[in-house]
């Protein structure tokens, strides 16, 4: 449209009236689609699109600031200054072009639900679970938010590792959809928070962190993670449990517990000092290092590295081989699960031991004035757009 009305000002007045009578029908459109969504965007597009339908219906930000503490308020209103100056119109398009996008995304995965994978298991959604070739599959599939852990999901873990624990598969694999295998914990677990409602979340968070790392511990068959791209936070400490960690040469594995004002989760206190010294496991756990799949391969946290273009074929392949073997065959002659008992039985009881003082660590540092800074922080760098 702008390219019709160059150069011919009588043309270009009409046009743009045009183009402003079609932009704010299609913004009452994409208003009226934004609500047949069925999945939720994530915060963080939720945000982008209220910033936008207010900078498009009231103009620049002109609301007091909220307080520090009222987490949401203060997301919503510093996505909304963000905007600045940004004209109405324009703000219309963009949100509009936002919901089509949305839309486009929602249309594809209902295609691919069209065809279910073979062997999925019902009852989840924010993970999918499969079981073939004697391989169970639980792989986090929230890609969107680059696989992040909220409430919901650690749930749905814990309910499908106590069923993989049960079932007829000979292992189980944990892997993750998208670019990233998990950005680990969801800070958005920690909104919509009153003041009043802090220490309950935090007992409340504590006792579902707890149960989840015992799931790992108490999981009585091979666990594999097959760790497919960046990694951070609890997806990392738990590795530990696993037994076999396959990575891609483009996975990274981040701990950065001090710089959120947190601490180590998932028995990693206790396993990587044992796993890789407690010089390189303090580098991690209390100074924030970043490890490469290799470096993560030296120290041990990692089994093997894999080229990312081959990774899939080459650990599937491989997986697929183990899940094929007798099941009265493994180096103990023993069932594979026989054997990761005999192997784990006697660490057992420390390691639930140390669960429970990490959580309870947790539960402290949650409630800290350094933690609640840390993540007001993220989200005042979430909101900006």
């Amino acid at each position: 449209r702008q390219v019709q009305a160059v150069c011919i000002p009588a043309i270009h007045l009409h046009m743009t009236a045009a183009t402003m009578q079609v932009s704010q029908k299609d913004f009452e459109k994409a208003q009226e689609q934004l609500k047949l969504l069925k999945k939720d965007p994530g915060n963080e597009t939720k945000l982008k699109l209220y910033a936008l339908f207010k900078q498009a219906t009231e103009g620049p930000c002109n609301s007091p600031k909220p307080g520090m503490l009222d987490f949401v308020k203060k997301a919503k209103w510093d996505a909304w200054n963000s905007l600045g100056n940004l004209s109405q119109d324009n703000a219309r398009q963009k949100y509009t072009e936002l919901v089509s996008s949305l839309v486009s995304a929602e249309s594809a995965v209902r295609k691919e639900d069209a065809s279910p994978e073979e062997g999925r298991h019902d009852g989840y959604e924010t993970i999918i679970v499969t079981t073939k070739n004697n391989i169970t599959k639980i792989m986090f599939n929230r890609p969107d938010r680059k696989n992040a852990i909220n409430h919901q999901m650690y749930r749905e873990i814990i309910k499908a590792l106590e069923e993989a624990g049960k079932d007829d598969s000979t292992i189980a694999v944990i892997t993750g959809n998208g670019d990233y295998y998990s950005s680990g914990n969801d800070l958005n677990n920690f909104t919509n928070i009153q003041p009043g409602e802090m220490k309950k979340m935090a007992s409340d968070g504590a006792v579902l962190l707890k149960e989840f790392v015992g799931c790992f511990i108490d999981f009585p068959k091979p666990l594999i993670a097959v760790v497919n791209g960046p990694a951070i936070g609890i997806c990392v400490t738990v590795l530990g449990l696993c037994d076999i960690v396959y990575a891609s040469d483009r996975a990274t594995f981040h701990s950065p517990f001090s710089q959120l004002g947190q601490s180590p989760e998932g028995c990693s206190s206790y396993l990587f000092p044992k796993i890789m010294g407690l010089a390189k496991a303090s580098e991690m756990l209390l100074f924030n290092k970043k490890l490469t799949a290799e470096e993560a391969c030296a120290r041990g946290l990692v089994t093997e590295v894999f080229p990312d273009r081959t990774f899939q074929k080459e650990v599937w392949g491989r997986l697929e081989a183990y899940a094929s073997l007798p099941k009265n065959v493994s180096i103990l002659n023993f069932s594979p699960s026989l054997s990761k008992q005999l192997l784990r039985s006697t660490e057992k009881e420390k390691l639930h031991e140390v669960n429970s003082k990490e959580c309870e660590v947790l539960k402290e540092r949650w409630l800290s004035d350094e933690c609640i800074n840390a993540i007001v922080s993220f989200f005042q760098k979430k909101s900006k757009l």
